[in-house]
């Protein structure tokens, strides 16, 4: 078994094949040289200095335990469905089974790379090269109002610097949780950080380093440091031409229900599966942890076995924000959103999302006793009545 992609969804592929019982060679392919490592805390505890290693799993463990090849430091850069081959640092890797869960790679603008103090925010280097240049005082622009930047954001104000959001949207977070983008977007303004919204970022001044943006407005914000959380890209460049087939627009590697791609043997997990969802009965792709975590097992299990099962799931994903914990189940593209309990301006608050007499979404702010409820109520298709009433009796619980 060869997996390419050394990261949660990899590990975790690792890990299932030999909870499966498979006991023959597996080789791990990574582009980066650190071994796999959690990336959420790289906008949050890591940037801040709270944590100092997010290693899964040691050297010795993976090798010895696991008893697996790695190959770190070697991005992949082909693959040969025909001849069954992964090429990757200039070697060719043969494959029995193939597991594909090379993540994404973060969007940036243009002009970015020709200054210095302009970042990204991906990997374990990017978020050590930003929170050595964050430094109390310093002007940052943080360039995205979606969950990564405003992490930035809230992370850099920690850290003494002052932050200002500039979002091209005219509401930030509306492809995340809907109509109540615009609520969570308060939370920066109740915390000192400014948000610029439906503007983009025209022109990056300065020689050697940056020192002001130019937005569409004309206006010029000076700035000591850029970060840049636009969104990122399913890292697919490599399969361009293998004949593994794509999504049309957004590169995903497209997998039926089972995970497994249009090629024998192949399968693909984490951000870069755009698979059908059971769950919900459509096609897409997501970001999160939780997903990242469940298809790299999933979809080993599924190499490995001649009767493979179905993946459907609830997204659940959850950030942190000025000490609040914002939490989201289900989708966002609701008929109706409501506030159950509590406000944004409170800290804390329980929202619902109907479509049609069906729960398919729930967003918390500082609320988490009721967030796995929900995810549990979402998945067994519960009524929009059942879920009012499940949180209008956990909150009865509390008083």
């Amino acid at each position: 078994m060869v997996i390419v992609g050394a990261s949660l969804a990899g590990l975790r592929a690792v890990e299932a094949a030999r909870t499966e019982g498979f006991t023959g060679e597996i080789a791990l392919i990574g582009d980066e040289q650190h071994l796999p490592y959690d990336r959420p805390p790289l906008s949050k505890a890591f940037l801040e200095g709270r944590t100092q290693d997010t290693t899964f799993r040691d050297v010795a463990t993976l090798t010895d335990e696991l008893g697996v090849q790695l190959h770190l430091g070697s991005p992949a850069t082909g693959l040969d469905l025909e001849h069954r081959k992964v090429i990757a640092g200039g070697s060719e890797i043969e494959y029995d089974r193939l597991i594909i869960a090379t993540g994404s790679t973060a969007r940036t603008i243009d002009g970015g790379s020709a200054l210095r103090g302009v970042h990204v925010l991906r990997t374990k280097d990017d978020a050590v090269a930003i929170r050595e240049a964050v430094t109390p005082g310093a002007r940052v622009i943080v360039v995205g109002g979606g969950f990564i930047g405003s992490e930035v954001a809230s992370s850099c104000l920690k850290l003494g610097a002052r932050a200002t959001i500039v979002e091209a949207a005219p509401v930030p977070l509306t492809r995340a949780v809907g109509s109540l983008g615009a609520a969570l977007t308060t939370l920066h303004g109740m915390n000192g950080v400014e948000v610029r919204t439906g503007l983009a970022v025209d022109e990056l001044l300065g020689e050697n380093r940056i020192t002001a943006v130019r937005l569409s407005d004309g206006s010029i914000l000076e700035a000591d440091l850029l970060i840049v959380g636009i969104g990122s890209s399913p890292a697919t460049s490599w399969l361009e031409h293998s004949g593994l087939a794509l999504h049309p627009i957004d590169r995903g590697v497209l997998c039926d229900e089972n995970l497994a791609t249009n090629s024998d043997g192949v399968y693909a997990a984490g951000d870069v599966a755009y698979w059908d969802n059971t769950t919900f009965g459509r096609r897409m792709r997501l970001e999160n942890w939780t997903s990242a975590a469940q298809q790299g097992g999933h979809a080993a299990r599924n190499a490995l076995r001649s009767d493979p099962a179905s993946y459907g799931t609830v997204p659940y994903y959850w950030s942190d924000w000025y000490g609040k914990r914002i939490q989201f189940v289900g989708l966002p593209d609701a008929e109706e959103v409501r506030i159950c309990s509590g406000s944004v301006e409170e800290g804390r608050l329980v929202a619902l999302y109907r479509s049609k007499n069906r729960v398919i979404g729930a967003l918390t702010i500082s609320q988490p006793r009721h967030i796995m409820k929900l995810r549990a109520q979402i998945e067994a298709q519960a009524s929009w009545e059942s879920a009012v009433d499940l949180v209008a009796a956990t909150e009865a619980l509390v008083r």
